[in-house]
């Protein structure tokens, strides 16, 4: 098997389970870089700085955008969230498999700029099992948690622009199927992959 780097975005609605599925994949599988995010909200309990997330000031996060640091960013329920570019080159120079928990905005982002990334949108099966997660963990106001409804509804009208969709009916069992399509990704076709195989197949070994 031919060895490169890979990508694999999760996206989808707050509470629709993405932390959790990105949290077995580190756990599960071996050369594996969780692309922490930089965001300009406050930290949550138990939120260390440059382990869930890197936390910044707003003006510093704008900075880094008009240098084009960012290999996507967004402006969500008030606050912005991005990644930075750097760190992903390092990743895939060194062979890892990329994961992505980002919005709707930074997958499209992504896929602009990395074409062979692979997409997976975690939802759960309606609307109000979606509220009902929200509401039991206990850490947003009920205008915050209406507000994540509302964007949620929005992003389910992009599903179709993912390569897979996962319905987070059941955790343990998506938890199987992220792994399965995590595994699946060194077979996936791409240029570079095409590349390599043509220039294998060319050499002379007599």
């Amino acid at each position: 098997m031919m060895k490169h780097g890979g990508i694999l975005i999760l996206s989808g609605p707050s509470g629709a389970g993405k932390s959790t599925l990105c949290k077995h994949l580190q756990e599960n599988i071996k050369n594996i870089y969780f692309s922490i995010s930089t965001t300009t909200r406050r930290p949550r309990d138990g939120e260390e700085d440059g382990r869930h997330y890197y936390f910044v000031s707003k003006d510093d996060f704008v900075k880094g955008i008009k240098e084009n640091k960012f290999l996507e960013w967004a402006q969500v329920h008030n606050n912005y969230y991005g990644t930075a570019l750097t760190p992903i080159k390092k990743a895939l120079e060194d062979e890892k498999l990329v994961i992505f928990d980002v919005d709707v905005q930074g997958h499209k982002q992504i896929k602009d700029y990395y074409k062979n990334a692979r997409s997976v949108f975690v939802i759960t099966k309606n609307r109000t099992i979606l509220k009902d997660r929200l509401c039991l963990r206990q850490t947003d106001s009920e205008e915050v948690i209406s507000l994540r409804l509302k964007h949620a509804d929005e992003e389910v009208k992009y599903i179709d622009e993912f390569d897979y969709l996962l319905i987070n009916d059941e955790i343990e069992a998506a938890k199987e199927i992220i792994i399965c399509i995590a595994k699946t990704l060194p077979y996936t076709q791409n240029t570079e992959n095409s590349k390599q195989f043509y220039q294998e197949w060319n050499q002379d070994f007599s």
